[in-house]
């Protein structure tokens, strides 16, 4: 791992989880030079938890505390950068806006794409690093024409690359998922065999910055709450209740809409303009087809209809679609069989076997 005469430098985001400790460790072991660096994203001072409690989210100063704790067990320089400003423009305020819109956004994603691909890389190169490494469960293989591959981790139970579509070839060819071929059990064998102190560290679950997992409580603290309050109509306009703000519903729910009905009932949509949240029976969640925005192709695609497979949500089964490249960054969608709770805001990301194409935003 030498590039003219000297180590390769490699900066590791360190989240304080097992994930980005064993991807230290094993660029560590194959000679790179490793720097770690945690980034603050979310002053947890903000949060007015109960005394005594805590919570499993990642990005704490609990974890950055861990990863510090890890980079000195392993002898490598570690940082932490502040992107509270950055996470909160590009991220949270971005997340708030996108429920007050009727939609339902995916910050993980977000964060990906704005702050660790863009704002930490060029971090890693002020600090003279040829490329970052994430502990997410993907792989990125060149070929021979020099075209980078995004493919699914090989374990099918932790595979993230659904969350990585947004990647550019650049981004790609100056990254780096050492776990991409590895399965859970086995990072955390590792990680006990070289009693790395978050070997048995549990999983992050909740987003960050909501480590209640509290949305709703969150979107009022940022807006006010009964903002946007109003009917719930059928898909006739036939007026069947109230609610409390739109933002308290998404296409699927069932549960919490108050209202008596002879068939169980679900939200078709959420209409924020009319404040308007549309509901209606199982059958009439199935979708054809919809337009996906923002769409980034990983390796460029023509204008022809490509034979894809496609996930609507993190822990959606693939299903047959095929896609449509239209102009202006939007690609339409159609479904070989019609398929349920199609949300808006939600990331599509589009699949040929283990391989990503691409994704964007439904719209």
């Amino acid at each position: 791992m030498v590039k003219n005469g000297k180590k390769r430098r490699i900066v590791v985001a360190m989240s304080g989880g097992v994930d980005s400790s064993v991807t230290a460790l094993l660029l560590r072991e194959q000679g790179y030079e490793v720097i770690g660096i945690s980034m603050q994203v979310w002053d947890y001072g903000k949060f007015a938890a109960s005394e005594g409690e805590t919570f499993g989210s990642c990005c704490s100063l609990d974890d950055i505390h861990d990863a510090r704790r890890v980079a000195e067990q392993l002898g490598i320089p570690f940082y932490v950068v502040n992107f509270e400003e950055e996470f909160q423009r590009l991220v949270i305020d971005d997340f708030v806006a996108e429920y007050f819109r009727g939609r339902t956004p995916n910050p993980c994603v977000r964060c990906n794409q704005r702050v660790k691909f863009d704002l930490l890389l060029n971090k890693a190169r002020e600090l003279g690093a040829d490329c970052i490494a994430t502990g997410h469960y993907a792989r990125a293989e060149r070929d021979s024409g020099g075209l980078w591959h995004l493919l699914k981790g090989v374990d099918p139970a932790k595979d993230q690359s659904y969350f990585l579509f947004t990647l550019t070839q650049a981004q790609l060819a100056a990254t780096l998922f050492p776990l991409g071929g590895m399965t859970k059990p086995e990072v955390r064998a590792i990680a006990a065999s070289h009693n790395l102190r978050v070997a048995e560290k549990g999983e992050s679950q909740e987003i960050c910055f909501i480590p209640d997992d509290d949305y709703v409580r969150f979107l009022e603290e940022a807006r006010g709450k009964g903002a946007l309050s109003g009917e719930i109509v059928d898909s006739r306009g036939n007026v069947l209740g109230s609610h409390n703000g739109t933002y308290r519903y998404t296409v699927g729910q069932r549960k919490g809409l108050g209202i008596a009905h002879p068939q169980p009932l679900y939200v078709l949509g959420v209409d924020a303009e009319r404040r308007q949240v549309v509901v209606g029976e199982r059958d009439e969640l199935l979708r054809d087809g919809f337009v996906a925005a923002h769409v980034n192709w990983i390796v460029p695609q023509g204008s022809a209809p490509v034979e894809a497979a496609c996930k609507i949500r993190y822990r959606h089964q693939p299903v047959p679609c095929q896609v449509y490249p239209l102009p202006a960054g939007l690609a339409e969608v159609r479904f070989l069989e019609r398929e349920k709770s199609v949300t808006p805001g939600q990331a599509v990301v589009f699949y040929q076997g283990d391989e990503v194409l691409g994704g964007g935003w439904i719209e």
